[in-house]
């Protein structure tokens, strides 16, 4: 043995080892702290094991601190034993993958480089930065759950590739001087609490293995680390009849990965389907509830089914060209408002408004992320699985409700507070014909206040209307797509505004914030000759929340829209057929009494037969859903469906007997609107084919 052998040289834990050679010879018992560290004299590798060991530690502590503050959602029941043990077997596989980085370093290192001073101060540091590196993982899953309510997903992903907007949100949200100054303190302790139980030195004073053990055990370890992780996969997690249960068996960094590979589904690879004809036939029905059956155009598939939408939509009467300024408010929840139970008085301009609307009190969102509501606003197609539209590649040329309004003259803008370049919004817009305006396209002096997400709602609404007044300068009819950013966290605005300090009242001032500007706006607006030639609509484009106990919270995709023209033009009332996020651009141009060629999935609601029944259709990046008179049928992949009865006063969903009607129709809307988007098919018409 090396005379510099950690069981003869002595350094600090140099004595423990002597004790327990000597209780050893003395045939005493050796007391445990013994044993552990003469166990470490013998292999290289035991770091390894360390490591894997913390962080199987605090992911446990991380789940087991998930579970207390979710302790009112979660299901207390022998599920919860289940969703621990599922989530310590991925701890335990996400933590073996990033340990071969660790075994590959260790093997590369030559004997005797720990004996040095650089060689322990490396050890040393890097023991701290595992342990701060865990920590954060730490924090960063609870700040992430307290946002969404799961483990980390797709979004997560997305808030890698835009660090700009997210670490300034996260700087302006939370005190991170403090929270990084605690974690580098927890790390510390525990640097320093293993150095004082001699289990560091002795570690590093083991016996020195050949470079021929050293690879040996390095190549031995990676496969059998590769061996397990592909074994291991996510989607074999049983159901949890509560989904916070279910996210609680998941583990951050591998629903982390598992997200990164899974951003875009191949609809045809891992969901149900139906031939391809019957599939079109089944959504050309559905379309033929709304004024118009799909023309063919194509003739690869049976005779009377077009792999094609294209329709034309005939409304009698005069149509009326009126400006539209469309504001896509973010995260505005249905129930922040007083009209559907909200107490608070978060809405009152809103409030004030409606009796003077057309207001759809059934109105859903296709999905939980802004690209989303964007996607289901423009396009009107359901929400495919994986990346919406808006960020996949290929997205230019669509045919979307900027290019009707561009086939009757029109002028398109989209009108952003932030810096376009997140989620891919001016690359979409901009691909798709609209003029775009965004943060990075103002002057200094037209940003009054701002945070990490953009500028204020009441400097992107003093932009829209200049916009709208070159417009009319110009002899344009307008359309606006405008999308606000106030409504999101840090929830930061100018002082003085509202009776909610900035920041401190979190979403209820984001709200009521954003409430104002609107209001605002409007007053602003009525000053302008364009005024009452003008529609104005307030949409959501998703719920503030979407965290649920069930797979699809259909109460969480609940959004108001509210269509107000000051003109009279559209009679104020309710509506309250269930729809779509897919169904406002063909509402809105029956409203206009618009006739167009047509590729939208969605029906003006309002032509729909007295007493019809609606549809909605909601989603996440993997669970697809259509839900109507009460039941929810839900796509998931692998080749799954299932059909629940939604229970509107528990907002709970009671499995039943699949409903072989609504799972076909189901699988019809998603197939063929990812086949169409894959083939190229939803393309903006630049003539009229229908006149050929």
């Amino acid at each position: 043995m090396s005379k510099h052998s950690a069981c003869s040289r002595p350094a600090l834990g140099a004595a423990d080892v002597r004790t327990s050679s000597s209780h050893a010879s003395a045939n005493e018992p050796i007391p445990f702290r013994a044993r552990i560290v003469q166990w470490t004299c013998t292999d290289r590798f035991a770091g390894v094991v360390l490591a894997v060991a913390l962080a199987l530690a605090v992911g446990g502590l991380t789940r087991l601190l998930l579970l207390i503050k979710s302790g009112g959602d979660v299901t207390w029941d022998s599920s919860l034993l289940g969703a621990f043990a599922w989530g310590s077997l991925f701890d335990l596989g996400a933590a073996l993958w990033w340990s071969i980085g660790i075994v590959i370093g260790l093997a590369f290192v030559p004997a005797g480089f720990f004996q040095g001073r650089l060689g322990r101060a490396l050890a040393y540091t890097a023991l701290f930065t595992l342990g701060f590196g865990l920590g954060f993982g730490a924090l960063a899953e609870w700040l992430f759950w307290d946002e969404f309510g799961v483990r980390f997903n797709f979004i997560a992903v997305d808030y890698l590739v835009y660090t700009t907007e997210v670490i300034g949100n996260i700087r302006e949200s939370y005190p991170l001087p403090a929270l990084f100054g605690a974690l580098g303190l927890l790390a510390l302790t525990g640097t320093w609490v293993l150095r004082r139980t001699g289990w560091m030195e002795a570690w590093l004073n083991h016996a020195q293995p050949t470079p021929r053990r050293r690879w040996s055990f390095a190549l031995t370890w990676t496969a059998g680390v590769v061996v397990f992780g592909s074994v291991l996969r996510q989607d074999q997690l049983p159901e949890f009849a509560n989904a916070f249960n279910g996210e609680l068996a998941k583990s951050g960094l591998w629903s982390l990965v598992a997200a990164f590979r899974g951003n875009q589904l191949d609809y045809e690879a891992f969901y149900p389907t139906l031939p391809a004809e019957k599939a079109f036939a089944r959504i050309h029905h559905t379309l033929e509830r709304s004024q118009a059956a799909p023309t063919i155009l194509h003739h690869d598939m049976a005779p009377s089914v077009a792999p094609d939408l294209l329709r034309q939509i005939v409304n009698s009467g005069p149509e009326q060209r009126l400006n539209v300024i469309q504001i896509t408010v973010e995260s505005l929840s249905a129930e922040f408002l007083a009209r559907y139970g909200n107490k608070a008085n978060l809405t009152p301009n809103l409030d004030q408004l409606i009796p003077n609307a057309l207001v759809f009190d059934q109105f859903y969102a296709t999905g939980t992320r802004t690209d989303r509501g964007m996607e289901a606003l423009t396009l009107s197609v359901p929400p495919t699985p994986g990346r919406s539209l808006v960020k996949r590649p290929d997205n230019d040329g669509l045919f979307t409700l900027g290019s009707v309004f561009r086939s009757k003259g029109y002028a398109t803008t989209f009108v952003y507070g932030g810096y376009g370049y997140f989620d891919n919004m001016n690359t979409f817009f901009g691909g798709n014909g609209y003029k775009v305006l965004d943060r990075s396209m103002v002057q200094r002096s037209d940003v009054t206040f701002a945070n990490a997400w953009g500028a204020c709602d009441e400097d992107l609404f003093r932009w829209t209307l200049r916009e709208a007044d070159q417009e009319f300068a110009a002899q344009r009819p307008f359309f606006h797509f405008v999308m606000t950013t106030s409504n999101h966290r840090p929830f930061t605005y100018p002082d003085g505004k509202i009776d909610l300090p900035s920041k401190s009242s979190g979403r209820d001032g984001g709200v009521k914030y954003t409430d104002h500007a609107i209001a605002e706006f409007l007053r602003e607006a009525s000053t302008r000759p364009w005024f009452k030639n003008t529609i104005f609509v307030i949409v959501a484009d998703h719920c503030a929340s979407s965290a649920g106990k069930t797979e699809l919270p259909i109460q969480n995709y609940h959004i108001p829209l509210i269509i107000y023209t000051p003109g009279g033009q559209v009679k104020p009332g309710a509506i309250s057929t269930l729809s779509s996020q897919i169904d406002y651009a063909p509402t809105l141009l029956g409203l206009m009494g618009w006739s167009y060629p047509s590729r939208f999935y969605g029906w003006d609601i309002r032509s729909l037969p007295e007493n019809a029944s609606g549809r909605a259709l909601v989603g996440t990046y993997q669970k697809l859903g259509l839900y109507r008179d009460g039941q929810l049928t839900v796509l998931q992949p692998i080749r799954r469906s299932t059909t629940y009865r939604y229970d509107t006063q528990t907002h709970g969903l009671i499995p039943q007997t699949r409903d072989l009607g609504s799972t076909d129709d189901a699988i019809a809307y998603y197939q063929t609107a990812s086949w169409l988007f894959k083939h190229r098919a939803q393309r903006e018409l630049l003539h009229d084919p229908l006149a050929d």
